[in-house]
């Protein structure tokens, strides 16, 4: 029996009366292929049905859930002042120097179950949660969260305060992508199964969310979540702060608006030398 089919299989029972052990064992054979990335919550995918060029492996957050519901609550951590409670099935991720991430002290949790690549760099305080996959050369900055299942693609800068929202359920739901080179500004949000594509520029404090439009000034169009397909910034799009009028009359009245954003260019060199990281830094 594959992996995949022990997951299915244990995923629906009661936790009661499921064979604990062998539960178990197929959830830890799950968490050592998410934290060496060889499985994934969601991967790139030309097949049929693809959401905005990815699939989602619905099995694989079913193994995450089923890893909760078998976790018993323990403490953690050492001493007085630091004392955390959490399920015994996730603790913290276990690096050592040979894996080439670059952790700098100060606060931050990288949860086991998720895959870190090599040569990226975690600035303190930031958390990166159950089931994300971060690639090469990223740099998760200063009280930025990789939310579960978020996967992360190579050469992106998660700016500081911006949050890439998890989403563990519904198990098929998409979650949020954020393909090579991307750039998130300061205080950015990107929730709800958005797929952010290569090289786009999030500008600071722009949140994406399944109910927000997004206005492409360049090629007059709007973006959005549909009831098949998540929202998807285009590749390249460089994405800031808008506001669209209210038509309705007590709005015209208080000269109201509602928050959107707005696409009002594509990456050129000139963005691309704005957005570049500070291989010193490195």
């Amino acid at each position: 029996m594959t992996l995949q089919e022990q997951i299915e299989r244990f995923y629906p029972e009661d936790i009661k009366t499921v064979d604990r052990a062998d539960a178990l064992r197929a959830f830890n054979e799950l968490k050592f292929f998410l934290n060496d990335g060889d499985v994934r919550a969601a991967q790139r995918s030309n097949a049929s049905g693809n959401r905005g060029g990815w699939i989602v492996n619905d099995w694989v957050k079913k193994g995450i859930l089923l890893g909760f519901r078998l976790g018993e609550m323990v403490e953690l951590g050492s001493g007085d002042l630091f004392r955390f409670f959490d399920k015994d099935t996730y603790p913290l991720k276990r690096l050592s120097l040979d894996q080439q991430i670059r952790v700098v002290p100060g606060g931050t949790a990288i949860r086991d179950g998720c895959f870190v690549a090599k040569s990226v760099v975690v600035m303190p305080p930031a958390y990166i949660n159950v089931g994300a996959y971060v690639d090469e050369g990223t740099m998760i900055d200063s009280h930025a969260l990789v939310g579960s299942c978020a996967q992360i693609g190579k050469r992106v800068h998660v700016s500081a305060a911006a949050q890439i929202g998890g989403v563990l359920e519904p198990v098929g739901a998409m979650p949020v992508i954020v393909e090579d080179e991307v750039m998130v500004g300061g205080n950015c949000g990107i929730y709800e199964g958005t797929i952010v594509k290569r090289r786009a520029v999030i500008g600071a404090g722009v949140i994406l969310t399944g109910s927000t439009p997004v206005y492409d000034l360049v090629k007059r169009e709007i973006h959005r979540r549909t009831s098949d397909d998540p929202l998807v910034i285009p590749e390249g799009a460089v994405v800031v702060q808008g506001s669209r009028h209210i038509d309705a009359p007590f709005a015209k009245q208080h000269h109201l608006a509602l928050y959107t954003p707005v696409i009002i260019k594509y990456r050129d060199e000139k963005t691309d030398a704005g957005t570049a990281l500070e291989e010193s830094l490195r």
